[in-house]
């Protein structure tokens, strides 16, 4: 109605999403107030793509979300999508540029420069910023939310939206909280894991071949069949493997362990080859060398470090020379080559972990204004729900989006 007073919005978390649905809310005409409980707003953004804020990605599309019900972000994704975050970046003086795969950067490579102007819109437009104000305990009743605070105070509003990130990375704050409220407030809570994180191995080689990189392909395998694979630079470590592929594959890992199943990883360590082709070098390796021993023979082709280990696992004596190898030995060392296993037994916890799988129950959520189903005026954006998304700015464009989404709504009269 003309006249009334404008909403009075709380945000709880000053992250991503936090910010983006504090703007969006501000510039609809609500009063809005962040609850931050770190000393600093922004905290975690200051670390995404590696420094530089890989702000979205260009080829984002529903495919690269993932959760109980992926379907649920289209509709955010679909309101403020791509474009619509590169101008509103660009609104606030952010330039971009694109690389490769379609990860989208400021033009500065700097995500300090990508806070410093979020933080300028939040001042210049009004809104309130509380920090060191971690948010316990949310009441709601016919006048609107009391808030309770771990300082002893209080805090009203009309509206609230829960913006507190999940559990990846708790040294930026990251500490599950919204999930409690949440939890108070009437909803459920799809039981959390860590993705895009690497993955632990069972092998007795890992300490021989840590440190070691190389551009492969790997798939996650169940019962012998292939749910996801990947390609990039993979790393070997002491616990397991790292590398961009792997994080990729970590979520549908995560997933099979969560249920208790044992998937095994497929290392394709030269993956440009077929296996006759494959074989053939190898066969033309051995025998314009044959007095080498078999594990010098591979010194220019493989890291000198893993040649050995391929042939233990084969079962091949490595100072065989090259010259005797038979068929059937040539054969095996081809096939670990192409096909190495190796058991997944979990990921690394937490704080090694880039975004939370699992959270807010998206069932009991209005996915086209973030809506909650069951307390109304309650909004929630970003990681606390159970919506994740690939490697490559796929989550950053989550967040703009609920956020934005949430924003808008919660300050619609």
């Amino acid at each position: 109605m003309s006249g009334s007073p404008p909403n009075k919005i709380a945000v709880v978390g000053g992250g991503a999403a936090g910010i983006t649905a504090a703007i969006a809310a501000r510039r609809k005409g609500a009063s809005v107030t962040i609850l931050e409980s770190n000393q600093r707003i922004g905290k975690k953004l200051l670390a995404t793509g590696n420094g530089r804020c890989n702000l979205t990605n260009i080829t984002t599309s529903i495919a690269n979300y993932y959760g109980n019900n992926p379907r649920f972000a289209f509709s955010a994704l679909s309101q403020f999508g791509v474009e619509q975050t590169l101008a509103f970046f660009a609104r606030l003086g952010v330039a971009h540029k694109v690389e490769e795969e379609g990860k989208v950067f400021p033009f500065s490579l700097q995500a300090s420069s990508v806070l410093d102007v979020l933080r300028y819109e939040l001042e210049d437009t009004g809104v309130e910023v509380l920090c060191e104000a971690e948010v316990v305990g949310i009441a709601h009743s016919k006048n609107g939310f009391t808030l309770a605070l771990k300082s002893g105070g209080e805090f009203q509003a009309d509206r609230v939206i829960i913006t507190t990130g999940g559990k990846a990375a708790p040294y930026f704050g990251s500490t599950g909280s919204g999930y409690a409220l949440a939890l108070s407030l009437g909803h459920s809570i799809v039981e959390p894991f860590p993705a895009l994180v690497q993955l632990k191995l069972v092998s007795d080689y890992l300490k021989r071949i840590k440190g070691i990189k190389f551009e492969g392909t790997a798939e996650i395998v169940l019962d012998n069949k292939s749910l996801q694979s990947a390609r990039g630079e993979i790393l070997f470590t002491e616990y397991g493997i790292s590398g961009p592929p792997i994080l990729t594959l970590s979520r549908k890992a995560g997933e099979c362990l969560k249920k208790n199943h044992s998937p095994w990883l497929k290392l394709v360590l030269l993956d440009s080859f077929t296996p006759g082709e494959l074989e053939a070098l190898l066969a033309e390796r051995f025998s314009n060398n044959p007095g080498k021993t078999l594990a010098f023979s591979f010194v220019g082709f493989l890291n000198k470090q893993l040649a050995p280990v391929i042939l233990k696992e084969a079962g091949v004596d490595l100072n065989k020379a090259a010259g005797q190898v038979t068929a059937a030995e040539l054969k095996k060392v081809a096939r670990i080559l192409l096909d190495w296993r190796f058991p997944v037994t979990g990921t690394t916890s937490w704080p090694a972990a880039q975004v939370t799988a699992g959270g807010v129950d998206v069932n009991d959520i209005n996915s086209k204004t973030m809506e909650s189903r069951i307390v109304p005026k309650l909004y929630f954006a970003g990681e606390v729900l159970d919506i994740d998304g690939d490697c490559g700015g796929y989550n950053l464009q989550w967040a703009w989006s609920s956020g934005y989404i949430a924003g808008e709504s919660a300050a619609a009269t």
